[in-house]
């Protein structure tokens, strides 16, 4: 389903400011894979989102979504292709817009354009079903601005909006990290419920050691722009937070520091 070959990235390349965001990235997903990427700051994690959605381009290297290459595709067009669920709650919605009306244009995200209406009788009932399976009572506030709902609500439906066409590729970058203990533990449940669900591929990037073992299928480390170690199924079972910070030590030869890795560990 994704498959990133040979990425490379320098920012300011020549210039004192220069740095090496990402280096040799080779990473394929399978239909179904749950991969969960930690890392400290600068690692380069949002860095690959970025390359994958089509915010920034690599310097060297593709990328393939369901086979096809999509590394000089532009961000818009890869819109049907992915879905992505960004840190601040903000982001991800239109507040000026109703309930109704964002999950309109998300419903349209993979279709052909026309001058039809976006909110039919039918789709609104979709739209219910949808939003009733959050369990917030959302549904009975379709006419409601999206800019009035909490930080917690917003991002849940974010997340839906993202999910409601079952992109080829889900990703969800720090999609926790802004919200409240108990809002982050909501989105984390209706993370997983949706992504078991509809089967989806995802890709999720977090600083909370705990979130990536308790979620997904696999789980990459990185640092320094590069991917140092990559777990599967059978072995991520077995892991702790203590156990990834032994194993980074192991290879890099110095304790991960600093950052939220280690305040959310």
């Amino acid at each position: 389903m994704l498959h990133l070959k040979q990425i490379n990235k320098i920012f300011n390349e020549g210039t004192l400011d220069e740095k090496i965001a990402l280096k040799n990235i080779n990473l394929t997903l399978s239909k179904g894979d749950f991969i969960t990427i930690i890392g400290s700051n600068g690692a380069g994690k949002s860095t690959v989102m970025n390359v994958i959605s089509g915010v920034i381009s690599p310097d060297t290297g593709s990328v393939g979504i369901s086979g096809k290459d999509i590394t000089g595709m532009p961000e818009y067009k890869r819109s049907k292709y992915i879905g992505r669920v960004f840190q601040d709650p903000m982001a991800g919605t239109a507040p000026n817009m109703t309930i109704e009306e964002n999950l309109a244009m998300a419903y349209s995200r993979n279709k052909k354009r026309s001058l039809g209406l976006g909110v039919t009788k039918s789709r609104r009932q979709l739209f219910k079903d949808s939003l009733a399976s959050l369990n917030l009572g959302l549904e009975n506030r379709l006419n409601a601005k999206v800019g009035l709902l909490s930080g917690g609500e917003r991002q849940a439906l974010s997340l839906l909006m993202a999910t409601f066409t079952e992109p080829d590729i889900l990703l969800l970058d720090e999609h926790t990290a802004a919200l409240d203990p108990s809002r982050a533990e909501l989105i984390t449940k209706l993370t997983r419920e949706i992504v078991e669900r509809t089967h989806l591929t995802t890709l999720m990037v977090t600083h909370n050691m705990q979130q990536a073992l308790d979620l997904g299928n696999r789980l990459i480390m990185m640092d320094k722009g590069q991917i140092i170690l990559e777990v599967n199924d059978e072995e991520k079972e077995n892991l702790t937070i203590e156990k990834l910070m032994k194993e980074f030590q192991r290879i890099r030869g110095e304790q991960m520091t600093n950052d939220r890795a280690l305040l959310n560990a």
